[in-house]
């Protein structure tokens, strides 16, 4: 009979190190736990590839060529694709074994096996096998054939020397393990236990009984634990239940665990590759949902799926199989994670009515958390966007990102600028990409700054970014931690689970009223100025668009509405205003994309623009005319300037009083160092305006353009380096309550940021800047790190400094970056960083900004018209006949402080002659004002954002008018069902 080893005394290091080179898979693998996790290995039985540098559908790719391939082979450059046949055949020696195929590549792999996609194999996403039966009967085949398609990228693309740099377009890849092997399931089991025993040592620490606890009974697993004799395993596995079957108490933290693979829509790969990254991903989710019935996986982003719904209809099948299950949850109720800043609030709204409608269209319920973990702030409209759109919980970590300032909740609610409120939930690991490990589950209790005001957290597991998503192994950490004293409880569970629970504790929870704001990547708003015009130009084009056809619609009979090709147009629009590619932070293949895009929808808009004017014309006698279109739902001051011989067109206004500082210079070019710690493209740090150089200019430039009349104009020359120039037209017009600088820039400059500035003869402590359906005040001074934390904001059309009696706003047509500091407007222009794109921004620009001085408020001066008039021209559109020879209005707005946003037709609507109008309060303010309209409405109710009637809100029409009453900044919506044109003459 054996005797016990005596009791000897332990040192915290050795014993710790012990059972950590117990199962290192590193140090000692000949004879530790970690060396015997496989057993018997043999090679494939033929290996062979095709090369391609499309993205083939399985199909095609198996009936190329294939040639012999050995193990080690070389295969590239960037961005193609290896195919390979990979031809196994079993040693029958393997009866009763479970198998895998070990493959090891540094590109992402895709597993096919009889036509369908069954797993992803990644190195970087620890996918590093595949099974191919859990035992060997005697009856199974032993030999098949699978094939194996390897992106030539990594999960994070090939940046050349370091993860952002723009891609190394000659990298080569291999792969460098191709075998079969028997695995041991219970080695597996017990290197799970004993990698959670000394996360629980490590992270409870030296001065903690359940530490030493955690670490005494991995030591005794090691004595009892022989690699070599799997008969000793049933008693180390007992050890290990042992422990982590003593429980917790009733007060534990719950911490709800779910799947989930964050997978940027493009970044440092193409649209295209994402495609694949989704297959990858999901099919492996989908796996791992078979095995693992608990296990629940979140997945946000309806373009992703439509992809897949296109690309892999199987997959696409599987998945609302297991959305029946509740093991497939869709999350977000967005067409991408969009950017949280830039795009408008129209586009914001689309981003929810496509996402919401696909979501019941292909899964039968519409989302209720909004899901943006890796945006780069939270525009204050959000909260209302959100509610109107059937959302009322929101989940994000990025603010944790923040450099000066930590954020003060991991829970609360968030109110947003027209007291819409939402429940808000910040992971408190900080993560969506958690691994299951002990110390994050501790770090997600300890780092919580809700700790007494609730008693749950979210836990996101799983690799994210690039894809790759949760493994086996992380849903096997988290099962067995599910209730193990020392520890917080651990529960597989849901979103809606998570808020359930939130929601019903939270009476003590804080309110954070205002903008979410990151205090980091605020290079973003400004970095490829190209893609940020196209943005503002497209969504320019769409309103315009849908307002047009909608008239024609209610017009004309024989018009057909574009709606096919509209929402064709804004899905375009709203993938590029993925949080990766509005913002300009992705590779140069992503923003040519973009551009093509964007001229895409130049190109069909302006089609569509065409057809809606015939059809507005049809019938008019005489010879072809131009159609004069005002887009905007109040009278407009300039005069349109048609091309004639001999005349000039236009209008002027001089400044009533003096605008600029004394003894300061406006419209001041001025040049500053921008080098950021780590993110090119992303940041712009607080240590750039020591380096301020203003671009002097040189005598002789100026030239008088027009003089006299109802235009005046000049145009000088500046040269910005020895490198980068620029010229400008400024241009007064009669009338016009502005000074338009139009602007020219040659750019081609390393880590440089342009910008321009007007120091005003105005003293405030805060500045106005305009959002998404709305404006909010940003202080001018530095006195708290919360204020000089924003040294770089963001603003939409315009931004405005006044003291009572007089302002000075400053308009821009394109252009999002924007900063006051004391009295100094500055309006951000340009940047040159050179990584993940190292072509960003050099080329040539154009733009224009425009200064309006004001006497009163910027409300009663009508600043927020003139933004509106400087980015929606009116429209001028030749027709195939004359056009009408008399004016008409369609909608007339009574109020100065509420504006028609959008006109459009109804989604889904019983009557085909339906549209939908938006409208906002933009003062902020309490008024009621009244709608007019000559269209010949049946009936008016309001909606929602996305398009579903208010049971209560029926509005009666009086005189073609209509009453509707705001609070400030708030969005209404109301449906409009018209007669039909047949019965109907204007």
């Amino acid at each position: 009979m054996a005797m016990a080893a005596a009791p000897v005394l332990k040192n915290w290091r050795t014993t710790l190190e012990r059972v950590e080179k117990f199962v290192s898979p590193r140090y000692f693998t000949d004879c530790n736990l970690r060396g015997r996790l496989f057993g018997e290995s043999c090679p494939v039985a033929a290996l062979s590839s095709f090369l391609t540098p499309e993205r083939l559908p399985y199909q095609e790719a198996v009936q190329q060529d294939f040639r012999p391939a050995q193990v080690g082979d070389s295969f590239g450059p960037t961005w193609w694709t290896c195919w390979f046949r990979v031809e196994l055949t079993i040693p029958e020696a393997w009866v009763g074994r479970e198998v895998h195929l070990r493959w090891e590549s540094d590109g992402e792999g895709l597993v096919w096996r009889d036509g369908e996609p069954v797993q992803g194999l990644t190195k970087e996403g620890e996918k590093i096998s595949y099974i191919l039966t859990d035992r060997l009967e005697a009856g199974d085949p032993r030999s098949l054939t699978l094939y194996v398609e390897v992106a030539c990228n990594g999960l994070l693309g090939a940046g050349k020397g370091n993860m952002i740099a723009a891609p190394d377009p000659e990298k080569m890849f291999q792969v460098s393990r191709a075998e079969l092997a028997t695995f041991h399931r219970d080695v597996y089991k017990l290197l799970v236990d004993l990698e959670l025993l000394l996360g629980i040592a490590k992270g409870l620490g030296e001065d903690n009984q359940r530490s030493f606890q955690a670490l005494y009974t991995a030591n005794q697993i090691v004595n009892v634990c022989d690699p070599a004799q799997p008969e000793t395993f049933p008693v180390a596995q007992d050890l290990a239940s042992r422990f982590f079957g003593q429980r917790g108490g009733d007060s534990q933290h719950t911490i709800h665990a779910t799947g989930h693979c964050h997978i940027d829509t493009a970044w440092l790969w193409p649209y295209k590759e994402t495609v694949r990254k989704c297959a990858r991903s999901w099919v492996t989710a989908v796996q791992l949902m078979e095995r693992n019935p608990e296990f629940i996986f979140a997945c946000s982003q309806a373009q992703q799926l439509q992809w897949v719904k296109n690309h892999y209809p199987g997959l696409h099948a599987r998945l609302q199989e297991f959305a029946c299950r509740g093991q497939f949850v869709p999350v977000g109720g967005t067409w991408v994670e969009m950017d949280g800043n830039l795009p408008s609030g129209e586009a914001m709204v689309r981003q929810f009515l496509q996402g919401q409608n696909f979501f019941l269209q292909e899964f039968g319920k519409m989302c209720s958390q909004f899901w943006l973990p890796d945006t780069f702030g939270y525009s204050a409209q959000l909260p209302q966007i959100m509610r109107s759109c059937g959302i009322t919980h929101f989940l994000t970590q990025k603010l944790s990102w923040n450099l000066v300032n930590s954020f003060p909740h991991h829970t609360f609610f968030w109110e947003g600028l027209d007291g819409s409120r939402v429940l808000v939930h910040f992971p408190p690991g900080d993560s969506y990409g958690m691994e299951g490990s002990v110390e994050e589950v501790l770090k997600t209790v300890t780092k919580n700054r809700d700790k007494g005001r609730t008693n749950h957290s979210a836990f996101l597991f799983g690799f994210g970014d690039g894809g790759g998503g949760p493994t086996q192994t992380m849903v096997d950490r988290l099962t067995r931690l599910c209730n193990t004293d020392g520890l917080p409880r651990v529960q597989l569970s849901s979103p809606a689970r998570l808020f359930s629970a939130l929601e019903s504790d939270s009476g003590q929870l804080c309110t954070w009223v205002g903008e979410l704001f990151l205090e980091l990547h605020n290079g973003t708003y400004t970095t490829h100025a190209q893609i940020k015009k196209g943005n503002r130009e497209c969504e320019r084009i769409l309103h315009d668009v849908e307002l047009l056809s909608s008239l024609a619609l209610a017009r004309n009979v024989l018009f057909l509405y574009p709606a096919a090709q509209l929402q064709d147009l804004w899905r375009l629009l709203l993938l590029n205003q993925f949080h990766d590619v509005v913002t300009g932070s992705c590779i140069q293949l992503v923003a040519e994309e973009a551009m093509c895009h964007y001229e895409d929808i130049r190109s069909h808009g302006n089609t569509l623009l065409s057809a809606a004017a015939a059809a507005l014309c049809a019938g008019e006698p005489g010879p072809e005319g131009l159609l004069i279109v005002n887009t905007l739902p109040w009278n407009r001051t300039e005069v349109l300037a048609l091309p004639r011989p001999g005349g000039a067109h236009s209008l002027v206004s001089s400044p009533f009083r003096e605008t600029i500082a004394e003894g300061a210079v406006g419209n001041q070019f001025v040049l500053f160092d921008d080098v950021p710690l780590y993110w090119d493209a992303w940041d712009v740090m607080d240590y750039h305006l020591e380096t301020r150089k203003p671009v002097l200019g040189q005598a002789g430039t100026l030239a008088v353009g027009t003089e006299g009349g109802v235009r005046g104009s000049a145009w000088f020359l500046l040269q910005i380096s020895p490198n980068s120039r620029l010229s400008q037209e400024v241009v007064l017009d009669v009338g016009c309550p502005y000074v338009r600088f139009h602007t020219e820039v040659h750019w081609h400059e390393a880590h440089k940021f342009l910008k321009v500035e007007f120091p005003a003869r105005v003293r405030s402590p805060q500045a106005t800047y305009e959002i998404q359906f709305g404006h909010l005040q940003r202080p001018t001074h530095y006195n708290t790190s919360w204020d000089w934390a924003r040294f770089e904001v963001w603003a939409h059309r315009w931004m405005d400094l006044s003291e009572h009696g007089f302002g000075l706003a400053l308009l821009n047509d394109c252009k999002y970056g924007a900063s006051v500091r004391g009295n100094v407007l500055s309006l951000s222009l340009l940047r040159a960083p050179k990584a993940p794109d190292a072509t960003a921004d050099m080329g040539r620009h154009e733009f224009t900004y425009a200064l309006m001085p004001h006497k009163g408020s910027l409300q009663d001066a009508g600043v927020i018209r003139a933004a509106y008039s400087l980015n929606f021209p009116l429209l001028v559109l030749p027709t195939p006949g004359p056009a009408p020879s008399t004016s008409w209005s369609a909608f007339s707005v009574s109020s100065p402080a509420v504006v028609l946003e959008t006109v459009k037709k109804a989604e889904t609507s019983p009557q085909r002659h339906t549209l939908v109008l938006r409208l906002y309060e933009a003062h902020g303010s309490h008024v009621d004002c009244w709608l007019h309209t000559s269209l010949p409405v049946q009936e008016a109710v309001l909606c929602d954002l996305l398009e579903r009637r208010d049971p209560a809100g029926y509005l009666p029409l009086r005189d073609a008018r209509l009453k509707l009453t705001f609070s400030p900044f708030q969005v209404r919506s109301l449906l409009l069902v018209l007669q039909p044109p047949s019965t109907y003459t204007p």
